[in-house]
């Protein structure tokens, strides 16, 4: 009897403990654990995603059907904590588009980011593992809280060449901050892309931002702030390995109007260039342009997009192309809960054989 009297109650909280994992917070669902020194958050995020994207490459345009996929976008699981008053710890695992053709709904969890902090004081606080590479502020940003449904697409040209998961390397970082906080900086020393031999130089990242209004010093910067915070940014950044070099330049903007409405707008420049290291890595000059107004009352974000990706040599030219599109976020419950739907069109330039085509996406967050 003590036997099932325990087994019941073990299960019982068990249950408690993962309805309380389910409550909304701040930023995600999440469970936090405290004592004296130790803190310790648990939390989940996911993203479902409905998606039909038109084939570009059919012979007609009679021709263009859409591949139609049903798949999970994201799926999250993070531990993040700290110990005593100058150590902090991230891991976030991913299972990213399971169930995207080819369907495949076999486990594939990766580690995103596990990283170790200390800070020194507020000019110094050095980090080891794998994070986020200190370059742009898409890079940065959280996805939880982009305008849109997804990453731009001119943003993610060297994943492949340089071996980063999602925008993530293995390395050593140090940031700190000056001018109350409002200066920022980001650098240091990853693995990037390595040779058989593991004797290629490294790879080297250095990031700037200065904040006008509110300081973000958290480790993934918000996209927008539902007209919760007053934020105006302005950035720079460098990447470079070997020959390989890239450069960002950034301007973000959330303002709270209207007692709780938000209009915000965020504007990137991209250069990279793979010289003779990363071949793939054409030279190119990327720019995108985001823009939104959160009406609090409704509940609502309205959102328009525009991408161009140009590239610098005459015989890539035919694979210059602009992307352009529009949506809405619904927010049932801030973050933890919301609704989007977005259409985008790609836009070949000079001549491409490559035809115009949709994309239709619907998000559950």
């Amino acid at each position: 009897m003590f036997h099932t009297l325990f087994q019941r109650t073990l299960l019982s909280v068990m249950v408690c403990v993962l309805m309380l994992a389910l409550i909304p917070a701040p930023a995600w669902a999440q469970l936090q654990i405290k004592n004296e020194d130790v803190t310790i958050k648990f939390g989940v995020g996911g993203q479902f995603w409905g998606d039909w994207t038109q084939d570009a490459t059919a012979a007609s345009a009679g021709d263009q059907g859409y591949q139609q996929n049903f798949f999970l976008r994201r799926a999250r699981l993070m531990v993040g904590g700290t110990i005593g008053d100058n150590i902090s710890f991230f891991i976030d695992t991913d299972d990213p588009k399971l169930g995207i053709t080819p369907k495949n709904l076999a486990a594939g969890f990766v580690l995103q980011d596990a990283m170790m902090e200390y800070k020194v004081n507020t000019h110094l606080q050095v980090a080891g593992g794998e994070m986020l590479l200190p370059f742009s502020r898409q890079w940065l940003q959280s996805p939880f809280s982009f305008y849109t449904a997804d990453v731009s697409s001119v943003s993610t040209v060297t994943n492949t060449a340089l071996q980063q998961s999602a925008f993530r390397d293995m390395g050593f970082q140090a940031r700190g901050y000056f001018f109350n906080d409002r200066l920022q900086y980001r650098g240091g020393l990853f693995e990037g892309e390595r040779d058989a031999n593991g004797r290629n130089p490294l790879r080297q990242a250095l990031y700037l931002q200065y904040d006008f209004f509110s300081p973000e010093k958290e480790y993934a910067y918000a996209g927008t702030a539902l007209g919760k915070r007053k934020i105006l940014a302005i950035d720079a950044g460098g990447d470079k390995q070997s020959t390989y070099r890239a450069y960002s330049a950034n301007v973000a903007n959330d303002t709270p109007v209207n007692g709780g409405d938000e209009v915000g707008f965020n504007l990137q420049y991209l250069h990279f260039d793979g010289r003779n290291k990363f071949i793939s890595v054409a030279d190119q000059n990327n720019f995108l342009a985001e823009a939104d107004y959160y009406v609090h009352k409704a509940k609502l974000q309205p959102f328009g997009r525009w991408e161009t990706q140009r590239f610098v040599q005459a015989v890539n030219n035919t694979k210059d192309v602009n992307r352009a599109g529009c949506g809405v976020n619904y927010y049932l419950h801030g973050q933890n809960l919301k609704w989007t739907l977005q259409y985008l069109r790609a836009l070949p330039q000079n001549g491409s054989l490559v035809r115009p085509s949709n994309e239709f996406t619907i998000q559950m967050q």
